[in-house]
């Protein structure tokens, strides 16, 4: 067994702490076994002797035990469990040994143990002494000097809480005091935790406020200590509203796996400030990811659209799976490179190739396909904003259903193991050409689906995704950094969101129940987006996270839905029947489809149309014919 000498300084004290302390722990344990007769019944030489053993056998396990690689001022339950494993050792080795060379003679057996009692009562005992009196010792000094620390009031009297009291408490330097906590319910109120008492529940934050102030306690910020997802909308709601009313900024703790691991490593555990997606609501959602996992691995991907908000996405979390190769495909260059960058940055041992190429040019997908052999075809590229869509049809309709065409059927050639196509809730009922469009495009992977008997062709439809390019969250930030006011078109109108990682993370989910055997062949994979959120709560929502007031410092203005602009968007059609799935989050929609051939041939003369030059009129009154369900005319 190694044996770890302690270097000179504080662990050469250390050591010769522990070595008297064994020497003592011996000494009052045959004291208090023998009381006042010690000296008449046990012989001077023979005491000496089993001191001197059992203080030797003690200096020599604790070395080799690496005792002394921890430090006093840190010491914690784990140093504790070392300390009982040295010290049983050693009582053990002193009982051999005493027992083959003097056979224990004149030492009562039940001395030994009291002297590990003791012994465990006195290392354990001063090493803790020793961190509160320099923990006190610090704090004050951190106090007097200035630095001194934020008073918080904490959300929420579950494990969360415990947790971020107890690591503020252990460190003498961290940058708050909690001086109270408020409880979701008057379950724990009056009870305390880590002696900081559970003052009230939310409806009494106004006087609670006043009280600590009284008491020169008064906080500067509010933190929620539980998951978003797990607190109630409405207290979270109130909360947004009252705190800036109170003076009091509003904050959230990491999740619970991210503070333990910030304790567990010695970290600075530190508060995160509110981002809108954690207002969503949304309960976790479990993903499989083994099952994800074994979708990418190893295998050469493409990815169209790869440097758009969800093309971006998909490359970042294949990217993390490890595939064999990722072929990048943009007609942006500047995004093209952007991801390429961080790709070749974050990963550099997996082959990238960034290729610059519009979908709907045939010959040069062909080409791709044939240079890369992709297994998986991550599909995208398309033009996704509806006014613009809506005022430049013809090119939509070559983008979002041509272009799908081109590299489906180049999917279909290279015989792929699947092609995932990224849809929209605005392909139900359709509006606007953009919702059409993407109708359309599911029909044609919708019937190439049941016929393949190779690929799979896989369409994935859910809503808006937070902070994407052209969606309202960046816009109402802009808005807002200009003094507002905030445009929103209509006071009831609402959308399905979710965070793009959250998206794409069931995009991947989708991706892999798709190619499973069953019977998802022709059908639509839904994502489920939870309930639907009204854009004005989402403007107001904004406006406080910034810490302002929502019709005083910053306006809210309603100008009116644009044209082909839903009031209320679907993720499935009432014609459509709506089967559960093995995957979680994940839904199928069962549709009405198209024969293939009949659908070829259709678009085989709409593209020649579009090519030409056909009027913008007359491309959408076209695309009317092809998807039976878009009404152009309805606006609302």
């Amino acid at each position: 067994m190694k044996l770890h000498l302690p270097k000179m300084g504080s662990r050469s004290f250390a050591f010769t702490h522990d070595v008297i302390m064994a020497a003592f722990s011996f000494v009052l344990a045959l004291y208090l076994r023998l009381g006042n007769n010690i000296i008449t019944v046990i012989p001077l030489d023979v005491m000496m002797v089993s001191v001197v053993l059992f203080a030797a056998t003690c200096a020599a396990v604790f070395l080799a035990s690496g005792l002394y690689r921890g430090v006093w001022a840190f010491a914690s339950v784990r140093d504790l469990t070392e300390i009982l494993r040295a010290t049983t050792i050693a009582t053990i080795l002193y009982l051999l040994i005493g027992f083959l060379f003097t056979r224990l003679e004149g030492v009562p057996r039940t001395v030994p143990f009291i002297a590990w009692f003791i012994l465990l009562a006195g290392l354990g005992g001063s090493r803790m002494a020793f961190r509160l009196f320099r923990e006190r010792r610090l704090s004050a000094l951190w106090e007097r000097s200035g630095g001194g620390r934020v008073n918080v009031l904490v959300v929420g009297a579950g494990d969360e809480t415990d947790i971020f009291i107890r690591a503020v408490s252990s460190n003498p330097q961290a940058p708050y005091r909690v001086v109270g906590v408020i409880g979701e319910n008057d379950r724990r109120v009056g009870r305390s935790i880590h002696g900081v008492e559970v003052l009230g529940v939310v409806d009494d934050l106004p006087s609670i406020i006043e009280k600590l102030k009284e008491r020169d306690r008064g906080p500067s910020r509010l933190i929620l200590t539980r998951s978003l997802a797990r607190l109630n909308g409405k207290l979270v709601e109130q909360l947004l509203e009252q705190a800036p009313a109170l003076g009091l900024s509003l904050s959230r703790l990491p999740a619970l796996t991210e503070l333990r691991d910030d304790v567990a490593n010695k970290s600075a555990v530190h508060d995160q400030p509110i981002a809108l997606e954690d207002l969503l609501g949304r309960p976790e959602i479990v993903l499989n990811r083994d099952e994800i996992s074994k979708l990418v691995t190893g295998r050469r991907i493409l990815v169209t659209g790869a440097g758009g908000s969800i093309g971006s996405e998909i490359v970042r979390q294949i990217a993390a799976l490890s595939p064999s190769h990722i072929t990048l495909l943009e007609i942006s260059e500047f995004n093209l490179y952007r991801i390429e960058l961080e790709v070749t940055e974050t990963v550099p041992y997996i082959p990238v190739c960034a290729v610059i190429a519009d979908v709907r040019d045939a010959p040069r997908m062909a080409q791709i396909f044939r240079e890369n052999k992709p297994d998986l075809v991550f599909h995208a590229a398309a033009i996704k904003h509806v006014p613009i869509a809506e005022n430049n049809a013809r090119e939509a309709i070559l983008t979002n259903v041509i272009g799908t065409r081109v590299v489906a059927d180049c999917a279909a050639k290279s015989g792929v193991i699947a092609m995932v196509q990224i849809s929209t809730d605005k392909a139900v009922h359709p509006c606007n050409v953009m919702g059409a469009t993407k109708r359309l495009a599911e029909m044609y992977c919708q019937a190439l689906d049941l016929v393949s008997q190779q690929s799979r062709f896989i369409t994935v439809r859910f809503g808006n995704v937070l902070g994407s390019t052209g969606s309202v969250v960046p816009r109402f930030q802009e808005q807002m950094a200009k003094g507002g006011p905030i445009t929103v078109t209509h006071p009831d109108i609402t959308r399905y969101f979710m965070t793009i990682r959250e998206a794409v993370e069931l995009v991947m989910q989708a991706s892999a129940l798709g190619i499973r055997p069953g019977d998802q062949r022709g059908k639509v994979l839904v994502l489920d987006m939870g309930q639907p959120v009204k854009i004005a709560d989402l403007a107001r929502q904004m406006i406080r996270l910034a810490g302002l007031r929502p019709g005083d410092d910053i306006q809210i203005s309603y100008t009116g839905l644009r044209p082909g602009e839903k009031l209320h968007e679907e993720l499935f059609s009432s014609e459509e029947e709506l089967m559960p799935s093995d995957a979680d989050g994940v839904r199928l929609a069962k549709s009405k489809t198209v024969e293939l051939d009949q659908l070829q041939q259709s678009l085989n003369n709409f593209a020649i149309q579009l090519q030409a030059g056909i009027a913008e009129t007359a491309a959408i009154s076209r695309l009317s014919d092809l998807v039976p369900e878009f009404n152009h005319a309805v606006s609302a």
